[in-house]
């Protein structure tokens, strides 16, 4: 495994940002376009986190996946009201840029994304919006319910106002309303069940299933913390839909 920091300029963003790559060499070196992952952070995170805190280098060891870590401050991942166009970054720019400087699939059926906190619903925020771009996304302890976070200062810059929000497709409940099951990725969504987010995530599932999305749900003994994500990622790597 290769593992490679790499600096740019975001023409979407207009100023210089960072994203951690993890490169299988092996697979990298034989042609074939590999498999990505998109791995999202949390909100007081950055591209750094998962590398620091889980063992998520080890645990793609013996995959053909190249894993993405990109940064996006606390933004929620939102085309921010008073800011930045982190969603349009995030999903547009980053994987073209991606694919220039590295051998990475643009098909939809080698493309994921996961996240924790803020990454869960980055994640599936991206999944939703992008149905044809997504193959599968995963959240895991997700701050799903973005519209019950109104009255946070920082959410009021990243997303504006509840009209907004719902205006330029930020509330995942309205796009799971929006999408069949057909057309939906593969989803994953976990939480613990000592998470102050459980509830939240807990109303996902429920409105995911009532669409008959394609849904794998689970809970799990603990709080919003690294030790549980640690053992998830593990989860979704082994049920992420990757060729042979």
């Amino acid at each position: 495994m290769a593992l490679l920091h790499c600096s740019f300029f975001s023409e979407v963003l207009g100023v210089d940002t960072h994203a951690n790559v993890i490169l299988p060499q092996e697979a990298a070196l034989a042609g074939r376009p590999l498999p990505v992952l998109y791995l999202l952070h949390g909100r007081s995170d950055d591209e750094t986190a998962w590398l620091r805190w889980s063992a998520i280098e080890r645990h793609v060891g013996e995959l053909k996946l190249a894993v993405v870590m990109p940064n996006a401050g606390r933004s929620f991942y939102a085309d921010q009201a008073v800011g930045y166009d982190y969603f349009t970054f995030i999903a547009d720019e980053l994987p073209t840029v991606m694919r220039s400087f590295f051998p990475l699939s643009d098909e939809r059926s080698d493309t994921f994304v996961a996240g924790l906190s803020m990454g869960g619903y980055g994640a599936l925020k991206w999944a939703l919006r992008r149905p044809d771009a997504v193959a599968a996304a995963a959240s895991l302890s997700g701050a799903v319910d973005i519209l019950g976070r109104e009255r946070d200062a920082e959410w009021l810059a990243n997303h504006g106002s509840v009209e907004r929000a719902r205006a330029v497709d930020d509330d995942l409940f309205a796009l799971i309303d929006g999408l069949t099951a057909e057309a939906s990725p593969a989803l994953y969504v976990s939480c613990g069940t000592d998470d102050g987010l459980l509830a939240e995530n807990r109303r996902f599932r429920d409105r995911a299933r009532s669409r008959g999305l394609p849904l794998t749900y689970a809970e799990l003994s603990g709080g919003h913390e690294w030790r549980l994500w640690d053992e998830e990622i593990q989860q979704v790597l082994a049920w992420l839909p990757l060729r042979a």
